[in-house]
């Protein structure tokens, strides 16, 4: 990970980056506001538009810290200026998806609905597009929140390999098996 934590972080214009007492870095943008706390170990510097991170030794310890910190870093910068987005689709008959607010209704072939609170960080949206599957949209600048709520939403119906039935992202590949065969005579 060492090589990801030497690499500078650019800040896009509208951004900006501060690092409090106790190692804390709060990202501001036009999105939004995002706040870390860093390893004191790891030292953050501000230089030139540029955000740097060092490290004190060459330890395996302090290497991976140095990209761990590197990369959410960057993925608040990148959360606070574009945003993320997840889109989950629901293939199976019948399954439906709507939202009431910040509460998702799912119908994923239980014998009862599924409601799905979302916290208030995300936006979400789902709609049916005529003659295709429904579609839940997740938006946020939380990378890490997006993804968690995604996973959570997705493990309501695992994909099983022999229809291809259940909640996936789009563009997903699935391994499908083949199933059983006739006995040959």
């Amino acid at each position: 990970m060492s090589r990801i934590g030497k690499k500078p972080i650019n800040l896009p214009a509208g951004v900006t980056v501060d690092v409090a007492t106790g190692n804390v870095v709060t990202v501001k943008g036009p999105k939004g506001t995002l706040s870390q706390d860093v390893n004191p170990d790891i030292a953050v510097a501000v230089e030139d538009n540029q955000v740097v991170l060092t490290r004190p030794t060459e330890s395996k310890r302090h290497k991976s810290l140095h990209g761990l910190y590197r990369s959410l870093i960057n993925n608040m910068v990148v959360g606070v200026s574009e945003g993320y987005k997840k889109e989950l689709e629901l293939v199976g008959v019948g399954y439906k998806a709507a939202n009431q607010g910040q509460v998702l209704e799912l119908s994923l072939g239980y014998s009862h609905s599924i409601f799905f609170a979302l916290p208030e960080d995300i936006k979400v949206n789902a709609e049916t597009p005529k003659g295709k599957n429904p579609l839940v949209t997740l938006e946020g600048i939380d990378k890490e929140l997006i993804g968690q709520v995604a996973a959570k939403i997705k493990s309501l119906r695992k994909v099983e390999p022999y229809k291809g039935k259940g909640i996936r992202f789009v563009g997903e590949q699935i391994r499908r098996k083949a199933g059983k065969t006739a006995a040959k005579k």
